[in-house]
């Protein structure tokens, strides 16, 4: 797949059959010795690059042919071709495959999560004699509303305030919520949902299958402009005429373009959660703000907990909420939300018994705690990843080719061995590949195994072979006209500066510096810009950054979720292809 190391040694090769002929004294005419052949960025990126700007529509058109195929074999086939053209671009720089850590006193049972890192407190139970969870996951969220949120922290929110069709059970298996069950057509195109006896709101009122109706168009549609809004594209009518349909009450049938082997798993997933359409659109700007309706506590939900209060960027308060199907099984009567990314700050909290669950710990405590029974460890299917924008300035006047080069560098130079045994500390597998190890191919197989045999480049060749690592990184940054000196840096005449930009988490500034150092050895000047997590958000989405770190845990154990967000119209799209 790659031409690159090959081409580097026969570039060598050239540079000293050169260096043996410069001691010939014919006068007949020979090169300067002085100048310096330099390869062309053509020949160094792989055979699956594609323009990631000009070019992208071909990327989309691949993803539609993934989604619409029904040979299985092929469709992984096509899959695998797809993951090629993102890898190529090396925008995407995987740095190691997820794991999720968090402290939990020992008087707490009941909490679980599910492989994609949304955790359920609804049947959680305390020991200690209270009826209130105090809880942190995160600092101020950024939405919501579950048809608009794209982070973790907004879906777990949202999993335990709102019900969907189908949810997740302690096993990560997908179980009926608001559904007993469904039935498909012969040619697997036409799914009828039965949903349960009596379902409400939290305000008492009914819950119905138009209700699924309203909320599903709404999440589709580009009024909505949802960041996952590409999910329902296998439905057809995708965005604007959704074929969903409520022949009664109790009764949701929805049409799809092509047989989905995950479909359960988006049943399940927060932007196919129900809102009620009077809540929503009471709101007076709803149309062109339309996340504004529960940006306040005491909006309406479906789910085991109502929010009753909210001093934003401090704290939220959800109670239990009794309309909810199973309420009966809820013990734990209230839930206290700390609104912090300050994890020294969420540590001590958790320490001084004033928080039961903390979902942050910070770096320079993880080993400390590694044999501690409050502290746990779980598998999650995902990858941390720093990422390019595909159109920040530091590009410009570049090739694509050269772009490409350039990013590769980067690529090669960091130490991920580092960052695992350093910074993560929980057994974090050094990453080579976007589409994490272990997640299914969609045939009954597994699309990755081997992180090394089956991975885009050597995550430890920085430390396997330093002194050959660096001078790739120089080939490939010459490669994209820039000129070296003596000492092996980047010259004054071609310098490289740019951001990073990261939110606050300690864990997250470490790994930062430590990119940053790596880059520093052929002279890139890295800067680091801290945010607060939901501007964070925000300034990644718009593309308002050079480099900046990301991650992104699976929806779903299909391939296709971690290819599909980059589309052109994707709203976690944040790298910019196509655009």
């Amino acid at each position: 797949m790659k031409k690159f190391l090959a081409l580097f040694l026969a570039l060598v090769m050239v540079l000293a059959l050169a260096a043996c002929g410069a001691g010939n004294n014919s006068e007949t005419a020979a090169p300067d010795a002085s100048a310096e052949e330099v390869p062309d960025a053509a020949e160094l990126v792989s055979e699956a690059f594609i323009d990631p700007l000009a070019d992208w529509s071909q990327y989309d058109a691949l993803i539609a042919q993934i989604k619409a195929e029904t040979d299985f074999a092929k469709r992984t086939e096509l899959m695998h071709q797809a993951e090629d053209i993102l890898m190529a671009t090396n925008c995407v720089i995987p740095i190691y495959y997820y794991n999720d850590i968090y402290l939990m006193k020992d008087y707490v049972s009941g909490i679980y999560s599910n492989p994609y890192a949304t955790k359920f407190f609804m049947y959680s139970t305390l020991s200690n004699g209270s009826d209130t969870l105090r809880l942190n996951l995160a600092s101020e969220p950024d939405y919501l509303d579950p048809a608009l949120n794209s982070s973790v922290d907004g879906a777990c929110l949202a999993a335990n305030s709102f019900s969907g069709l189908y949810t997740y059970d302690a096993e990560g298996k997908t179980t009926p919520a608001c559904a007993t069950g469904y039935t498909v057509s012969e040619d697997g195109l036409t799914y009828t949902v039965t949903l349960k006896d009596g379902l409400k709101w939290s305000d008492g009122s009914d819950l119905t299958a138009a209700d699924f109706v309203y909320s599903w168009k709404r999440a589709a549609s580009d009024a909505t402009a949802a960041d996952y809004a590409y999910m329902f594209d296998n439905i057809k009518g995708f965005p604007n005429d959704l074929a969903v349909s409520a022949p009664d009450a109790t009764t949701f049938v929805f049409e799809l373009n092509a047989p989905c082997a995950y479909m359960e798993d988006l049943m399940a997933f927060p932007t196919f959660f129900p809102v009620k359409q009077a809540a929503v659109e009471s709101y007076a700007d709803w149309q062109t703000s339309p996340g504004g309706w529960c940006q306040e506590a005491g909006f309406v939900s479906n789910g085991a907990y109502v929010c009753t209060g909210w001093n934003h960027d401090t704290s939220m308060t959800y109670e239990k909420n009794p309309y909810w199907y199973d309420a009966d099984k809820v013990t734990v009567e209230k839930l206290e939300y700390m609104l912090s990314a300050d994890d020294t700050a969420i540590y001590a909290a958790y320490n001084a018994g004033d928080l039961d669950f903390a979902d942050s710990v910070p770096t320079d405590e993880v080993a400390s705690l590694l044999n501690n029974p409050e502290f746990h460890i779980v598998d999650e299917l995902g990858t941390y990843y720093v990422a390019f924008n595909a159109k920040s300035a530091i590009f410009e006047g570049k090739t694509p080719e050269q772009a490409a080069a350039m990013r590769t560098a980067f690529t090669i130079l960091i130490d991920r061995d580092y960052i695992c045994e350093n910074i993560g500390q929980t057994g974090q597998i050094a990453a080579n590949a976007f589409i994490p190890l272990g997640m299914a191919d969609g045939n009954g197989g597994v699309f990755k195994s081997d992180a090394t045999a089956q991975g885009y480049f050597d995550p430890y060749a920085i430390n396997n072979d330093y002194e050959g690592t660096v001078a790739k990184a120089i080939t490939l940054l010459k490669s994209a006209g820039y000129k070296f000196g003596e000492d092996g840096k980047l010259s004054a005449e071609t310098p490289i500066q740019l951001e990073y930009l990261t939110n606050t988490t300690s864990g997250h500034i470490a790994i930062a510096e430590s990119i940053q150092q790596d880059l520093a050895a052929v002279g890139i000047e890295l800067s680091i810009q801290q945010q607060d997590w939901n501007v964070f958000l925000e300034e990644r989405k718009a593309g308002n950054f050079d480099f900046a770190r990301e991650g992104w845990i699976a929806d779903f154990n299909d391939p296709i979720n971690m290819l599909e967000m980059w589309t052109t119209v994707s709203g976690n799209n944040d790298c910019q292809f196509g655009r």
